[in-house]
C-alpha cells in the first residue's frame, strides 16, 4: 500500500509540475515509442475501437460512443473462470487503485466485459466487483442483456482479436489482454498478460488522459519526466 501511495504521489507530481500545460498527441506517441523499448507486453495499435452497447447489472444501456471524452480501459472475463480471469480482474483493480489517486480519475472508464452472458448473471456481476477490490465509481462489468444474442460479447472480443476454445466442462481459453482506448474512441494499445509492470498502463493511461491538440513540447520526454523523480 505505501509504494501505491508513493507512485500516486509521483505521477500526481509529474502531470502537475512536470508536464507541459496541454500534454500533445506528439507526446502520446513519444511515450508509446519509448514504452515500446521498456515494456515487453505493450502493443501499440491506432485504428478506430469496435463500438458496443451492453447492459450494466441493473439493465441500463452503456455504448462505448458515450465515454468519448474518457480514456477507456477494458478487458473480457467471466466469472466461472478458476484461474486467468481473476488474477486479471485483480490486477486491474491494482492499476485503477493507483490511477483513482492521480488527477485523472475522473478522465478514466474501466469495463470488465463477460464472455459468458449465459451464466454471468445480474447478482454475479454485481458481487464481482466487491469481490476483487473493483471501484463502482469508474468501473462496470458489463454483458449482453437478456435479449441478445448469447455470443454478442464473444463476438465483441473477437473484433479485439480474442480467439475462443470451448471445453468439455464449460471453461473458455482466450487471451488476456487489458485494451486502452482514448478520448476520441480509439484504440491505442494493448497490453498482454499479467506481467506488465501495472505503472507503465498508468503512466499511459494518464498521458492519453491529458493529450489534448498537437503542438509539439520538445523538451524531457514524458518517460525521462517520471524517471527523474525517482
Amino acid at each position: 500500500m505505501i509504494e501505491r501511495r508513493l507512485f500516486a504521489t509521483l505521477v500526481t507530481a509529474v502531470l502537475a509540475a512536470a508536464a507541459p500545460p496541454s500534454a500533445s498527441a506528439h507526446s502520446v506517441e513519444d511515450l508509446g515509442r519509448e514504452l515500446g523499448d521498456r515494456e515487453k507486453y505493450f502493443q501499440p495499435i491506432d485504428k478506430q475501437a469496435p463500438e458496443f452497447e451492453l447492459q450494466d447489472p441493473d439493465g441500463r444501456m452503456v455504448r462505448l460512443e458515450d465515454f468519448r471524452d474518457k480514456v477507456v480501459v477494458l478487458h473480457f472475463i467471466y466469472a466461472g473462470c478458476p484461474d486467468a480471469c481473476p488474477l486479471h480482474a485483480d490486477l486491474i483493480a491494482r492499476v485503477q487503485e493507483m490511477v483513482n489517486q492521480t488527477p485523472t480519475r475522473d478522465q478514466v472508464q474501466f469495463f470488465s466485459i463477460t464472455t459468458d452472458p449465459e451464466n454471468d448473471t445480474p447478482d454475479i456481476l454485481r458481487d464481482y466487483g466487491p469481490a476483487h477490490g473493483l471501484d463502482p465509481s469508474n468501473w462496470v462489468f458489463l454483458t449482453s442483456g437478456p435479449d441478445r444474442p448469447e455470443d454478442t460479447t464473444r463476438k465483441l472480443a473477437e473484433s479485439f482479436g480474442h480467439g475462443f476454445t470451448k471445453t468439455e466442462d464449460g471453461y473458455q481459453a482466450h487471451g488476456v489482454v487489458t485494451h486502452v482506448i482514448d478520448r476520441e474512441g480509439r484504440w491505442r494499445a494493448n497490453f498482454h498478460g499479467l506481467e506488465f509492470e501495472p505503472m507503465n498502463l498508468v503512466i499511459y493511461i494518464n498521458a492519453l488522459g491529458n493529450a489534448h491538440g498537437t503542438e509539439k513540447h520538445p523538451e524531457q520526454s514524458w518517460w525521462d519526466r517520471i524517471l527523474n523523480l525517482f
